[in-house]
């Protein structure tokens, strides 16, 4: 195809756009500057945040030119959208922080090099702004009565809006607006639920510059049930491995059902959909090799080649009983707790693998914690450093949550 916007749609990835017609021949006929917003409101980017850097690089590799914003500014205020509490308030520190781990995690996405994309910080325009000069300039632009009516005003006014949420918008609007006066960034992105806020920036910069710009958002990532993907029992399924592990993250993608697998596979991956279409006609067991590819492809191109092999192998050497389990998550637990014995229930805790004694009766009663192999039966089992099989023990929580237990 020689137009992105077709691959984008021809993938699932587009949900809403300003104006279709006049930005698919934009995209067709000019190498485009856009940009997509990401607020710091953690240490890392999650799954969420990863479909929006796959539709960056798709774009770039067409030629277009992304900024990567991140709101070192409007993070001082949290976007209300889809949110039915105020976020909890930041320092200034831990946003700049968060900002730089961002840095990070969207350099092995997209290409940085030669002016090829672009990362600002709108803590550089945002945070030296003279209040009433930008009420008067900017908060003259947005009708109030209008932006009541936002999806993301409209479910938090019953619970209380807070004065400084109700900025945000202009916030974001006056990034569009500063984008296009330096760039001349012609195209704003984002996820479905930004959609009021796109919005609002469109309008800021036909009202001061009298220009027209675009927004095009995209598909939320769910499941074949409607539901957010990216979230486990544990939390959220974050792209740092310290926060989610390369196994746990490869696992994740391993196990996603089988209605959502070739969706998935259109969404975040580079797989051509020729490719795809085949793995449409499968179903059932057949279907594993597939799972087993995506989850490969996003290890790879989150944790790089060599983490995503070594989850497979992991992964492969859990289910089949064989091999070891050297790539396996793991913890320590020193010899002189279990010197006199620790009862099961309370190594579990200790490790992370239940939240709570009360879970683990649960699951040993329903059969679903086994130690080596051996399902566990006896909620009153024993653990002591001889129960320890070369210095570790495999426990195995549920069909697919597997930890190593090594003692120090």
């Amino acid at each position: 195809m020689d137009n992105v916007f077709d691959v984008l749609k021809e993938r699932g990835l587009i949900a809403q756009t300003t104006h279709e017609e006049e930005i698919r021949e934009l995209l067709g006929n000019e190498k485009v500057t856009f940009y997509i917003g990401f607020d710091p409101t953690a240490d890392s980017l999650h799954v969420g945040h990863f479909l929006q850097m796959v539709v960056m690089r798709h774009m770039q590799n067409y030629g277009h030119r992304p900024i990567a914003l991140v709101g070192g500014g409007t993070g001082h205020i949290g976007d209300p959208s889809g949110r039915t509490d105020m976020r909890k308030m930041m320092t200034k520190e831990v946003i700049d922080h968060n900002c730089e781990c961002f840095k990070e995690q969207l350099s092995k996405i997209i290409d940085f090099s030669d002016g090829k994309a672009i990362m600002v910080n709108n803590a550089d325009w945002l945070l030296d702004l003279n209040y009433v000069e930008f009420i008067r300039e900017i908060g003259s632009c947005f009708s109030v009565n209008q932006m009541l009516t936002a999806e993301c005003f409209k479910q938090r006014l019953e619970k209380g809006l807070s004065f400084l949420e109700f900025n945000y918008m202009l916030m974001q609007s006056y990034d569009f607006l500063a984008l296009s006066r330096k760039y001349n960034c012609k195209l704003e992105l984002g996820g479905d639920d930004q959609w009021s806020n796109i919005l609002g920036g469109i309008n800021l910069c036909r009202r001061k510059d009298q220009k027209q710009v675009y927004g095009m958002t995209f598909t939320l990532l769910t499941n074949s049930e409607g539901k957010k993907m990216g979230k486990t029992a544990s939390g959220a399924v974050w792209l740092s491995p310290e926060k989610t592990s390369p196994y746990d993250f490869y696992q994740y993608w391993r196990n996603v059902d089988d209605a959502d697998v070739c969706k998935c596979l259109k969404l975040l991956t580079f797989i051509p959909m020729d490719e795809i279409r085949e793995y449409e006609k499968l179903e059932g067991s057949q279907l594993n090799p597939v799972k087993e590819r995506l989850a490969f492809e996003l290890t790879s191109m989150v944790h790089g080649n060599e983490e995503a092999v070594k989850a497979r192998e992991a992964a492969r050497a859990v289910f089949s009983g064989a091999g070891n389990a050297d790539n396996m998550p793991s913890a320590d637990i020193s010899e002189s707790e279990v010197k006199d014995g620790m009862p099961i229930l309370d190594l579990l805790v200790k490790v992370g693998l239940i939240p709570s004694k009360g879970e683990g009766r649960r699951l040993i009663t329903q059969g679903g914690i086994s130690v080596n192999g051996e399902k566990v039966t006896d909620i009153s089992l024993v653990i002591t450093p001889e129960s320890f099989d070369g210095g570790k023990i495999v426990v195995k929580k549920g069909k697919k949550s597997f930890l190593r237990i090594d003692l120090k």
